[in-house]
């Protein structure tokens, strides 16, 4: 099998060799790659790393499974990220040198209409990263009260209308369900007249957030990587919207997601990262020429500080 070929149709990995670097120190260390989707992180991680390294990569996507590389170095598992360190600890796997993710939603997510991410196709309201689970797009759209809709339109889509569009989708949703994609346009044609791409562009980011609970995996998994990253080791993590920016850079400079920084009686901060660069590292133009969702990329990257000690 052409696993090169499948993993340039599945996702163009972004700021492949700047997130690589940053997160191999040691050649024979062990590492985890949260998000393979298409594998061309954990394919470059594997170039890196020498006869002693391992690396475990993790995609709850049962598509990105079809992109296993054939490499004995590398063991992919499928689950939530949110509980990496759990399943870490399964295989013996107590500190790491470094983790990866790369947040988002996969090329192969995107361009696939089946998976109803995107309001490029008529298709069935869907965006579930697990199509295992049993809340879909549909499902919050035609269910939920104007309430949970208007607060998530609000808080993930940033939209200052989600009260009136909640409103409308109520109204729209009594005459007949909502079905595809194309039927949620319509009930808010008079939002999208006026602001086009742009706007659905949020409402599926607020719905597809919503349903995959990717803030709160996001924190989760966060969290963990303190007790899992060894000190000198790496923490890279490239997101794609500024409230998974915000979550990121807000821990790694006060150890926790909400920013608040604390000081020990000496006046060090009590976190367990410091940054490795001040501002978050993007993508160069040609890069988002060959690869225009790479454009909103923003790479950051945190180096395990040996404080707390009794947490580690």
């Amino acid at each position: 099998m052409n696993n090169r070929g499948q993993t340039d149709s599945y996702h163009v990995p972004v700021l492949l060799h700047t997130a690589v670097d940053m997160l191999v120190s040691d050649p024979g260390g062990i590492y985890a790659d949260l998000t393979f989707g298409g594998g061309g992180h954990s394919k470059e991680v594997l170039n890196r790393l020498s006869e002693k390294g391992k690396l475990f990569a993790f995609d709850q996507d049962d598509d990105a499974h079809a992109n296993k590389p054939d490499d004995s170095r590398l063991v992919l598992i499928k689950g939530n990220f949110r509980f990496f360190e759990n399943y870490l600890r399964f295989h013996q796997i107590h500190k790491v040198s470094g983790v990866l993710a790369d947040l988002g939603v996969s090329s192969h997510q995107f361009d696939d209409p089946e998976r109803g991410f995107s309001f490029r196709f008529d298709t069935p309201l869907d965006m579930r990263m697990d199509k295992s689970q049993a809340l879909s797009a549909y499902k919050v759209v035609n269910e939920w009260d104007e309430e949970r809709l208007a607060n998530i339109l609000y808080l993930y889509g940033e939209l200052n209308a989600a009260r009136q569009m909640a409103k409308q989708i109520i109204e729209c949703r009594k005459e007949k369900p909502i079905v595809t994609s194309n039927d949620l346009q319509q009930a808010l044609k008079r939002w999208k007249n006026t602001r086009g791409k742009n706007l659905m562009a949020q409402v599926f980011q607020a719905l597809r957030i919503e349903i995959n609970q990717e803030l709160g995996a996001l924190k989760d998994m966060l969290q963990q990587t303190a007790s899992m990253i060894q000190p000198g080791g790496r923490l890279v993590v490239i997101s794609y919207h500024s409230l998974e920016d915000r979550m990121v850079k807000n821990f790694i400079r006060s150890g926790n997601i909400e920013g608040k920084v604390s000081k020990d009686l000496f006046g060090n901060i009590q976190a367990s990262f410091t940054p490795a660069h001040l501002k978050a590292i993007i993508p160069d133009e040609t890069e988002i020429q060959n690869n225009p969702r790479a454009r909103s990329a923003r790479l950051r990257t945190g180096i395990r500080t040996n404080y707390p000690l009794n947490k580690i």
